[in-house]
């Protein structure tokens, strides 16, 4: 995730796009200029009359209000599901604080359970993290229990595993007498909230925009930016290139920002910033109870 100052906007205008998006951005471009360029050398070497063309300038006016119409709900679509991901990751920074800040107040402070805690809550987090990614990397994770390494590789759903171990730790404070049934039921619902906020996060990176939707309307943004040069071929003549250019460029620009930012979770420039995220889990986790 990038890190700006909104008020900066020489720095803003003249940024880079993100290498993802140049690498489809510049292509298409590339082959909508030769294209207009064809449309206009065509039109000049056979002698044809710009008033050959049909007048489309209404026309795609009408259509451009539409696919404006069409691009902010798809923007405003990814952005819900950025947005959407930040909150639930906001969730879990908050949930993993109160577990560890109650767990502070009723463990004894010679206690090896807090530093099992700790570590483990952290790697739930890292698992969380890693698992809405490429899948969980052991090596990743800070555990010093070589039976729960093996237990860990063994697990399709890693940070359901830890999970459940974190359940079980708590489980056996209560049978100890460490904590009351009181206490119990305290942890038991910061517990629940781990695991309800990585659902989720499962169920925004597992449910993509419909795909009618997504065909729709890049069928009709090709549509559109391919009908340009021959409507404005009457009206700007060779100035039709840079003109449909300009127009290709925004509306692609748009559709593939939203593209990157409606799967929050990997590692694009303008993803969440996950490890940030888990790191500060990580630092609390010691601050508190270590």
């Amino acid at each position: 995730m990038v890190t700006y100052n909104p008020k900066m906007w020489l720095g803003l205008i003249f940024h880079a796009y993100s290498k993802q998006v140049m690498k489809t951005l510049m292509p298409a471009l590339l082959s909508i200029g030769l294209f207009s360029a064809l449309i206009c050398f065509g039109a000049d070497y056979l002698n044809l009359d710009s008033k050959d063309f049909p007048s489309s300038t209404v026309v795609h006016s009408l259509l451009g209000i539409v696919l404006g119409l069409f691009l902010v709900f798809r923007t405003n679509s990814a952005y819900d599901r950025w947005w959407e991901g930040r909150k639930l990751w906001g969730g879990l920074v908050n949930s993993t604080r109160n577990f560890a800040l109650k767990l502070n107040a009723v463990l004894p402070a010679e206690s090896s359970d807090r530093k099992w805690f700790a570590q483990m809550i952290s790697n739930f987090a890292i698992s969380v993290r890693e698992h809405l990614r490429n899948g969980v990397n052991i090596s990743e994770l800070e555990i010093e229990d070589e039976s729960i390494l093996k237990e860990l590789q063994n697990k399709n759903h890693k940070p359901n595993h830890i999970g459940s171990l974190l359940y079980q730790r708590t489980e056996s404070l209560f049978k100890s007498n460490v904590i009351t049934g009181f206490h119990l039921t305290n942890l038991d619902k910061e517990l629940k909230d781990f695991i309800d906020l990585m659902g989720g996060c499962e169920r925004v990176r597992k449910t993509p925009i419909p795909y009618s939707y997504t065909m729709y309307i890049k069928k009709f943004i090709f549509i559109y930016i391919v009908t340009l040069p021959f409507g404005f071929l009457e009206t700007f003549g060779y100035y039709t290139i840079p003109t449909v250019l300009l127009v290709s460029f925004i509306l692609l620009s748009v559709e593939l920002i939203a593209e990157e930012i409606e799967d929050p979770f990997g590692k694009d420039v303008n993803d969440l910033p996950t490890d940030e995220l888990s790191l500060t889990i990580k630092a609390n986790m010691k601050e508190i109870l270590l």
